[in-house]
């Protein structure tokens, strides 16, 4: 089929977004050098303090595996136009280029190949450093499609390309055609995705588009008509994409939980980033958030990887299928508690909107029955004292 590429990535189902530059070692966000009104020319000068870890690659790539993630998309190159990737002549503003002197997308795929990860590229549209951006954009976009090229041709087989910042000049000629052909040549089951940003979720904008996108959004059912289609969202960890030191705004891992399985119940994939520190490490924080989002992974996991959303629904749950089988997943259940440890909680009632009747449920975290209250119906049941996973998912088929 010529777009089984497609349904593969909607399997993925989890990502990791990875927002990685110069940006880093400011560690004011990833928009610091346009927002923060920074001077261009002492902030290009960033590229001799740009010394990363030697295993910056291999310790992402195990902590995206450690929380079930399938895939990772790098930036490659942001918005400031510093490419992590030899650019083979087109300028010296690359990471070969850096303090670190080394090709970073080349350690980068080489430790998702070895692990497993599929590598996915970022690669921006808009360019804050490229002088023809604005000058003389039809020689800016030889210049983008070169760049491109350059990642199709020397990686070997990727997931796919991630583009981002039309938006910034949306009445220009961008040659998607000719951009998109080149991607084709050299890969041709990449995924091509191009976000079309906070103002217009969900479009497609262009025949050869595979993904369509939800950045910090609520995903929806994605239009299939006219070819198969996947959709993703985008969302941060915190409210940068890049590292900024001084963010707080850390979402709690029940919030990822959620909006992972609110993903899932359109077909959707969550693509969640993190921002590497200046020399190419996570934060312990992200680190250690994201393990624990790989344990409730582990324990239900067939509700993420392999079931499609079901037109089965239900009270006070998300309902999934694959063949014969049910799941639905229930948010913010409680755990079991002596009343003097813990206040008391809305314990949900699950009620299918069904004629058949329910057989063979068990809960996924832990393999033991369902207790059910009727054909359609079951309560519930709490997290057993000791663990407390937010989501409880119940396998279930329909007789």
């Amino acid at each position: 089929m010529a777009f089984e590429y497609i349904e593969r990535f909607k399997k993925l189902g989890f990502g990791l977004f990875c927002h990685f530059g110069l940006y880093s070692v400011i560690g004011r966000g990833e928009w610091a050098l346009e927002t923060c009104h920074l001077d261009k020319t002492e902030y290009n000068k960033t590229i001799e303090k740009f010394e990363i870890a030697k295993d910056w690659a291999k310790r992402l790539v195990k902590t995206a595996k450690e929380a079930g993630c399938k895939y990772i998309t790098l930036t490659t190159r942001h918005h400031d136009g510093f490419s992590l990737y030899d650019t083979c002549g087109l300028n010296e503003f690359d990471a070969p280029h850096s303090a670190c002197g080394r090709d970073l997308v080349r350690e980068f795929v080489d430790e998702c190949n070895a692990e497993g990860i599929i590598p996915f590229f970022y690669h921006t549209l808009l360019d804050w450093y490229n002088p023809d951006y604005n000058a003389n954009f039809p020689k800016y976009i030889d210049y983008l499609i070169q760049s491109v090229e350059i990642l199709c041709k020397n990686y070997g087989k990727i997931g796919g390309l991630w583009f981002d910042g039309f938006w910034n000049k949306p009445h220009e000629n961008w040659q998607f055609d000719r951009l998109y052909a080149t991607i084709r040549k050299h890969q041709p089951e990449a995924m091509i995705i191009n976000n079309t940003g906070l103002e217009e979720q969900g479009k497609v904008g262009h025949p050869e588009i595979d993904s369509v996108t939800f950045e910090r959004g609520k995903p929806l059912p994605v239009d299939t008509s006219q070819k198969p289609i996947a959709g993703e969202m985008c969302e941060g960890i915190t409210d940068h994409w890049g590292f900024a030191a001084e963010d707080l705004r850390f979402k709690s891992i029940p919030t990822i939980l959620e909006t992972l399985i609110d993903c899932r119940k359109y077909n959707c994939n969550l693509l969640l980033n993190v921002g590497p520190t200046a020399d190419g490490t996570l934060t312990v924080i992200e680190t250690e958030m994201l393990k624990y989002v790989g344990k409730w992974i582990s324990a239900n996991k067939e509700i993420v990887y392999d079931a499609i959303p079901s037109t089965l629904t239900a009270d006070n749950a998300v309902i999934m299928e694959k063949g014969d089988y049910y799941y639905a997943a229930i948010y913010r259940v409680p755990m079991f508690a002596n009343a003097n440890v813990t206040q008391a909680n809305d314990n949900k009632d699950v009620k299918l909107h069904t004629d058949k009747s329910i057989v063979d449920a068990v809960w996924l975290d832990n393999g033991e029955p369902v207790k059910l209250t009727d054909g359609q119906s079951f309560h519930a049941e709490p997290f057993a004292y000791g663990r407390s996973l937010h989501i409880r998912v119940a396998k279930f088929k329909l007789k």
